[in-house]
């Protein structure tokens, strides 16, 4: 399995403001990958794909409110 955590700086945020964050990565290559975005304002990108195909995507603005929620299976977080 592949896990990487790489900082980014002045990328776009989900609120709209330039922020630094970390970009997160689990990948086992067998079609599992966790894509996971933390920006400094508290914003939050989720992008979740699963074995069976299943997708999950969620973006979060930093004061919680959920921008976007799709999963295309039963999947919980």
């Amino acid at each position: 399995m592949v896990v990487a955590t790489t900082p980014f700086t002045k990328r776009k945020a989900p609120c709209g403001h330039a922020a630094d964050g970390d970009h997160h990565v689990e990948d086992d290559d067998q079609g599992l990958l966790y894509d996971d975005r933390k920006y400094s304002c508290g914003c939050r990108e989720i992008r979740h794909f699963y074995h069976d195909g299943c997708v999950r995507i969620k973006t979060v603005r930093h004061g919680g409110k959920v921008l976007w929620d799709e999963h295309s299976g039963d999947h919980e977080a």
